[in-house]
């Protein structure tokens, strides 16, 4: 059910064209980013209904790197472009990051950067549901996510989880810290040692996600674009943040051991200038 559009006169912000065109292919609905209690707002879906649709998003400098020395947090992306990526927070059910970003950034993944509606307004932007990709539950109980949830500042966090082959207590252990705390262990298969993608998206729209917007780190962008193949895409659109800086060489990049089957599978579609960044929108070829 579509959300109803708010009164012209109130003049709601309006999120930019590049995200309509990539994520609605120009015809966003009306409602767009907004919620109203009872109510599902837009969003991008997946022909797929076993699977959300995946938005693969992040920033870089312009030698390739997302991250500074082991892994550590870089400001990249300038005011424009900021406040872009949390509009496409809006138009997605979940927001996911990995563990490495969690615990190195301890991100809030919520909404406060997009314009503020007017007062009066009817409507309140709606707030993604975040999901941390974390295997081994090493997330930490007083991380931001579940004290903005115990506040009433953000939504339950989910963690994806993998159990252990054998019995193991500190795992358990973890799990109970962690759901007391207020997150929710969702479990997955394992493959290659790793959670596998395509179980935890089954399992995500088994839950009620249409739409999965990634954020990284450099490990979960790798797997999303290394797990696609021409018979079993995992990413429908990638939307890629450049800054016009460079890190050097002790940044963290994203692309080694990806083959050209990959990132060949997807091509370009949208350029548009943010402040001083300029962001690339792909989406895979037909």
């Amino acid at each position: 059910m579509d959300t109803p559009a708010a009164p012209a006169a109130l003049d709601t912000p309006q999120p930019p064209p590049l995200l309509l065109d990539a994520l609605f292919g120009g015809g966003a609905p009306p409602g767009l980013a907004l919620h109203t209690d009872g109510q599902a707002p837009p969003t991008p879906t997946h022909a797929d209904a076993a699977r959300p649709h995946v938005t693969l998003t992040f920033a870089q400098s312009l030698d390739a790197k997302i991250g500074g020395a082991r892994g550590k947090q870089l400001a990249l992306s300038g005011r424009e472009s900021l406040v872009m990526t949390h509009w496409m927070r809006t138009m997605h059910d979940a927001i996911m990051v990995g563990i490495g970003t969690a615990l190195n950034d301890d991100p809030q993944l919520n909404t406060r950067h997009v314009p503020p509606l007017p007062e009066g307004h009817p409507h309140k932007y709606h707030l993604p549901r975040p999901v941390i990709l974390d295997a081994d539950l090493n997330l930490l109980p007083e991380c931001k996510l579940l004290t903005n949830y115990a506040a009433g500042t953000g939504r339950r966090p989910w963690i994806i989880a993998v159990p252990p082959t054998r019995n193991c207590v500190d795992w358990g252990l973890r799990r109970h810290d962690l759901e007391v705390a207020g997150a929710k262990v969702i479990e997955v298969e394992r493959e290659n040692g790793r959670v596998s993608l395509p179980s935890m998206l089954k399992a995500l729209r088994k839950l009620g996600v249409r739409s999965l917007m990634v954020e990284g780190g450099a490990r979960v962008i790798q797997s999303f674009l290394a797990a696609s193949t021409e018979k079993a895409r995992l990413v429908d659109t990638v939307i890629v943040t450049v800054a016009p800086v460079f890190v050097g060489d002790e940044g963290v990049g994203y692309g080694a051991n990806l083959s050209s089957s990959s990132v060949d599978k997807l091509q370009h579609a949208q350029t548009a200038v943010f402040g001083r960044d300029v962001v690339f929108a792909l989406t895979p070829t037909q």
